[in-house]
């Protein structure tokens, strides 16, 4: 699948929090800094400059419905992956598996795969 822009560390966060299903900005933002230990906080800007391109890329796409398990607010706008988007999650996913292997082998990790 080729690509008219490239993925960047953000659209690759934004892409992971909705694998998992639909959620609204903050619950996306709670999503990224809860699984990079907090050592990434998106602000509001940079989360919905990632959200707007990777719509117009096909990759998300926004819906109209609220999460079953929470209460309706208006205000929230909720997103969710695309066949397109999820496809493209895997990939880079996948890539990054293989650059995390490369740095196990020249010794980068530790035996807990962490720097």
């Amino acid at each position: 699948m080729a690509e008219s822009n490239p993925l960047t560390p953000a659209g690759f966060q934004v892409l992971l929090a909705l694998a998992g299903g639909k959620a609204h900005g903050y619950g996306i933002m709670g999503f990224i800094s809860e699984v990079t230990g907090g050592s990434v906080q998106l602000g509001p800007g940079t989360l919905y400059r990632t959200l707007a391109r990777l719509a117009a890329d096909g990759l998300l796409e926004e819906v109209p419905d609220a999460r079953e398990d929470e209460p309706h607010d208006a205000r929230r706008r909720y997103y969710r992956l695309t066949p397109q988007g999820r496809e493209r999650a895997a990939q880079e996913a996948a890539l990054l598996s293989r650059l995390v292997a490369a740095a196990g082998q020249a010794g980068l990790l530790d035996q807990t795969g962490a720097a």
